[in-house]
């Protein structure tokens, strides 16, 4: 396919790389052939794309621990045993979230009141996040006051363990993806919040630093509001990041009110109560 629109001479090549090892010989050939790329949502390491447009990842893993702190001062538990179940090792993304809600939890950590007392990768899978929570659970005997879960689908798997040990909704959870089932979970109270990046925003940015590019004036320069460092290169990538939204029960109508999600997906029978409280139904 990269082959394929090269040379079909596309002016600009966007890419979401399934792995970094692949995407990078795309740039790189794109590159030979004078034709610029942009990254689109996850960080080619390795290639050579000259804009890279996501959401600020180390923002969303910071929004994630400061939800966390955030539930855990509203559970009055100012002192916490807290769990890190962090995305797959090999994407560049989970690094940024985790980067992000490390530094949001470094002073607590640093002060004593929060002792990370687990911190092992759920590979972004629900039944591998059940399994390696369930483990660490046990290992500190149910001491455990918080989990920084890096997706919502992670969380889901964490939650059926907190739910079995009759705990669910007394141990805040984190999440990101606002998803379907994520959202259920906030608005039933057991899961305390979730990340929203609204897709919308993303694509529309990545498609207006294209067209900058395709005009050749330095207006794409003008777009750019940040900067990611390739790890691998060492080389800092121009970026073009859209906001994303810690949303908890407070906030519950954001992802709705953007049309990200329907309340007909979402309050299904189990959940109308509960939405209805929150002024969903």
């Amino acid at each position: 396919l990269c082959d394929s629109m090269i040379n079909q001479g596309v002016n600009v090549l966007m890419i979401v790389n399934l792995d970094s090892e692949s995407g990078a010989a795309c740039e790189k050939k794109a590159a030979d052939a004078g034709i610029p790329s942009i990254d689109y949502d996850r960080l080619t390491l390795g290639g050579s794309a000259k804009y890279y447009v996501s959401f600020d990842n180390v923002q969303v893993g910071k929004l994630m621990g400061e939800g966390l702190i955030k539930c855990l001062d509203t559970a009055g538990k100012t002192k916490a045993n807290v769990v890190m179940i962090n995305g797959d090792p090999t994407d560049n993304n989970a690094a940024l979230f985790k980067a992000g809600y490390v530094e949001a939890l470094k002073a607590k950590v640093d002060s004593g009141d929060y002792k990370i007392v687990g911190d092992q990768t759920g590979k972004w899978d629900a039944t591998v996040a059940q399994t390696t929570f369930e483990q660490l659970y046990t290992q500190n005997e149910g001491k455990v006051d918080g989990v920084i879960s890096a997706n919502d689908t992670m969380a889901g798997g964490i939650v059926t363990v907190l739910t079995n040990n009759k705990v669910a909704g007394q141990v805040p959870v984190t999440g990101q993806d606002a998803s379907d089932e994520g959202l259920q979970r906030v608005i039933a109270g057991t899961q305390c919040g979730t990340v929203f990046k609204d897709v919308n925003l993303e694509a529309k940015a990545a498609a207006d630093l294209a067209i900058a590019i395709l005009k050749n004036d330095g207006s794409a320069d003008a777009l750019v509001n940040g900067e990611v460092e390739d790890s691998t290169t060492k080389v800092k990538v121009p970026s073009v990041f859209a906001t994303p939204v810690w949303v908890t029960q407070e906030n519950i109508k954001v992802p709705f009110d953007a049309g990200y999600t329907t309340v007909e997906k979402v309050c299904t029978a189990d959940y109308a109560d509960a939405c209805a409280k929150l002024g969903l139904s």
